[in-house]
């Protein structure tokens, strides 16, 4: 089949991840004819087209196809993306994030392509907006979830608060995990002693991770809050922040306000191949954003045997289970967090004894040939249902 695969931006994060593992597979294990559609990659959070481009999948970029919001430049991306999908004549447009879901899904539908497929990554309403930013998105949700024939959840989370803002009735979404390479988390241990020695970090310290953009409801602020009673009740405590972004010196300058300097590592920004390098230093990894769909470092950890500790928002609870697989805490909650991470970084075989329960769990679930897999047969499922079979 022609597969259109439609996103806005392709930074180094999650989404971008999951699209780009959908489109290689497509094309090695099914034969298929792929092209991504996707805008600029711009800002500190790095770029994951060279990779598409090194491996071969065909990629339209398009000058317009932008994240922020204005009428003109988005009048502009959707004319180029129609344009794309016109000449690509694909079998299934699969679009993701809210803007490249919305123009995707539109020109689409225009263009009756046969099927076309959203996956909501991450809901583009939430809390912390204002309740006009919030009522505005959830409108134009409605209006691009009419515009297509299934929508795909990375987490159950994410089904149930669509269709409790009344984006589209349950039977229109189907839950379908973000996959990734797993091979190398479950055989990260290898490089844990090299790493470590690497990142100057002694034998008996006890690191916690956090892998996340230094941005906006990502929640590090919260960490730092923490480390201050963390270090003071376990001394052999180290914090390794992975990732880049616009509060970097801010965050640097709140942990030396702290006097924490000794106790905190940041490694900036890494490739995606390089996750399990610094997963495998770590011994607890902890998630304190405030919104994310499912976050890819919650089962990356787990694959490599390492317990989360995690704010209870969104997908979390579908990976992380208190004294199961590592700790849920509600979400803010300095007090409750501190707990969790003192009681990990102060009992080797609690650590150990759910880091193994995580990656039991997780290496039947999250090999992206298994997401793929399934994504491929939702293709079929829509196409079948509007006269069209295809193998």
């Amino acid at each position: 089949m022609r597969v259109a695969h439609v996103i806005t931006r392709m930074i180094i994060g999650g989404a971008q991840e999951n699209t780009l593992y959908n489109c290689l597979d497509l094309i090695r294990d099914y034969g298929d004819d792929v092209l991504l559609i996707t805008g600029p990659s711009l800002g500190p959070e790095g770029n994951l087209l060279d990779q598409a481009h090194a491996q071969g999948l065909p990629v339209k970029e398009l000058p317009h196809l932008v994240r922020n919001i204005n009428p003109i430049t988005d009048w502009k991306g959707y004319q180029e993306v129609k344009a794309a999908i016109r000449e690509f004549q694909p079998d299934v447009v699969h679009t993701h994030s809210a803007k490249g879901g919305m123009l995707g899904r539109r020109g689409a539908t225009a263009l009756n392509v046969p099927a076309v497929i959203h996956t909501v990554h991450g809901a583009p309403f939430h809390p912390y907006q204002s309740a006009m930013a919030r009522k505005f998105f959830i409108h134009c949700e409605q209006y691009a979830a009419r515009q297509c024939h299934m929508l795909v959840s990375v987490a159950d989370a994410m089904t149930d608060l669509l269709v409790e803002a009344k984006v589209a009735p349950r039977e229109k979404f189907v839950t379908v995990y973000s996959g990734m390479e797993v091979e190398p988390f479950l055989e990260s241990g290898s490089l844990r002693d090299a790493t470590r020695a690497e990142l100057g970090i002694g034998a008996e310290d006890v690191v916690i991770g956090k892998i996340a953009r230094l941005f906006h409801l990502k929640g590090h602020e919260y960490v730092i809050e923490a480390a201050k009673e963390v270090v003071a009740k376990c001394p052999q405590a180290k914090f390794l922040f992975v990732g880049d972004g616009i509060l970097r010196e801010k965050y640097e300058s709140d942990i030396r306000a702290a006097g924490l300097q000794d106790h905190f590592i940041l490694v900036g920004l890494v490739p995606p191949k390089e996750i399990p390098k610094y997963i495998s230093a770590m011994d607890v990894l902890v998630h304190t954003s405030l919104r994310e769909g499912l976050a890819r470092a919650l089962p990356q950890a787990l694959l490599s045997g390492k317990p989360a500790v995690s704010f209870d928002i969104d997908g979390a609870r579908e990976v992380v289970s208190t004294m199961e697989t590592g700790f849920l805490v509600p979400p803010g909650d300095v007090s409750q967090l501190t707990s969790a991470l003192v009681q990990l970084c102060q009992d080797r075989g609690l650590r150990e004894k759910l880091g193994e329960e995580g990656r039991a769990r997780c290496r039947q679930v999250f090999p992206h040939q298994v997401m793929t897999r399934i994504l491929r047969e939702i293709y079929q499922e829509v196409l079948r249902s509007n006269g069209r079979d295809i193998a």
